[in-house]
């Protein structure tokens, strides 16, 4: 998510689900704040439900999930934030890292795959999304398009890749390419396709991309793929002209993705808070997640054995490469790399 799209909706956002349900949380005392680096309409379609359920009333303040994650530091033990939901995990870890966040009940823990949840057992994965091409055949040919991601710097793409490093979705595969293949060889790659996307193809955002790539004016780009699935939605099947398509299986431009949450150590609603994070690794909460029609996510539900709805290649069939989000670590170094490459 970025600062473009945070600043668009609004900042800071209230929902109160319905008005029983905020009646009920008046009563009960509690009242959480959310912060949220996820797309606002996801959180505030989850927060609705719990709402509903709990009669817990959820304050959610949008922005940018790195920035969230710096104010949380800055704010320390007085941070007004109960519980932190973000798109990816390296905020997460930056803030495991710092101390400040409190330990997820073990109930919460079980109902999330071990590979995606913390070690240490400080935040879970919520859901998940993977990278992919998108292109428009009009323009290059499925068999024209580079098959592994150290390609998209090849000069014979320059003026055809469309990139959006500003986005927070960005780091991981820049992290990814670090620990394949080193330091070097990820600038080097950054500065490539800085010179191929040149100053007309470097988009703010992921939508962006996928809207000019769709609209033919530019043949192809790397983003996650829900940002298809939710183009589609919103425009409809006709209108769409682009295609999507995965990098060669276990290449290091092949990056599962996971949006998570995690309580602070400093929230004075301990027990309500992790009440949130449970509901939203629940099956009701995984549904929601699953059924776009809910949340128009297009993410991978990850828990409670539910999977998605949107027709899209199921999650257990992916062959991302074979990093631990745990090797992903804080983010840091990739956004070393992209400032050094002059991409932020």
């Amino acid at each position: 998510m970025t600062r473009r799209i945070a600043a668009a909706a609004a900042g800071m956002a209230l929902t109160c689900g319905m008005l029983a349900a905020c009646s009920a949380a008046a009563s009960t005392g509690s009242t959480l704040t959310l912060y949220s680096g996820q797309h606002l309409q996801t959180a505030q379609n989850l927060v609705a439900a719990f709402e509903k359920k709990t009669g817990i009333t959820v304050s959610i303040r949008s922005d940018d999930e790195d920035a969230l994650a710096d104010q949380i530091v800055t704010e320390g033990s007085h941070s007004p934030a109960d519980v932190f939901f973000t798109e990816n995990t390296p905020p997460l870890e930056f803030l495991q890292g710092k101390g400040l966040l409190a330990h997820l009940d073990p109930g919460t823990l079980g109902a999330t795959p071990a590979r995606y949840r913390s070690a240490a057992g400080d935040w879970t994965g919520i859901s998940a999304r993977t990278s992919v091409l998108i292109y428009n055949p009009a323009l290059i040919s499925p068999g024209q398009l580079p098959a592994h991601v150290l390609q998209l710097a090849s000069p014979a793409f320059k003026g055809k890749l469309a990139i959006a490093p500003q986005e927070t979705d960005f780091q991981p595969i820049v992290t990814s390419i670090i620990d394949a293949y080193g330091k070097p060889a990820a600038l080097s790659w950054l500065k490539g396709i800085k010179a191929n996307a040149g100053s007309s193809h470097n988009y703010p955002d992921n939508e962006t991309v996928a809207d000019e790539v769709n609209r033919g004016a530019v043949a192809f780009g790397l983003v996650n793929q829900y940002y298809w699935y939710r183009m589609r939605a919103e425009i409809g099947a006709g209108a769409t002209k682009a295609r999507i398509t995965h990098l060669a299986p276990r290449d290091p431009g092949y990056v599962i993705d996971v949006a998570g949450a995690a309580v602070l150590k400093s929230s004075r609603h301990q027990k309500a808070a992790q009440e949130l994070v449970a509901f939203l690794t629940s099956k009701q909460g995984q549904e929601i997640i699953a059924n776009p029609a809910k949340s128009i996510s297009f993410e991978y539900p990850i828990d409670s054995g539910v999977t998605t709805m949107a027709g899209e290649t199921p999650l257990r069939q992916l062959q991302p490469v074979p990093l631990s989000l745990s090797r992903l670590g804080t983010g840091s170094l990739a956004v070393s790399l992209l400032r050094q490459a002059g991409l932020l």
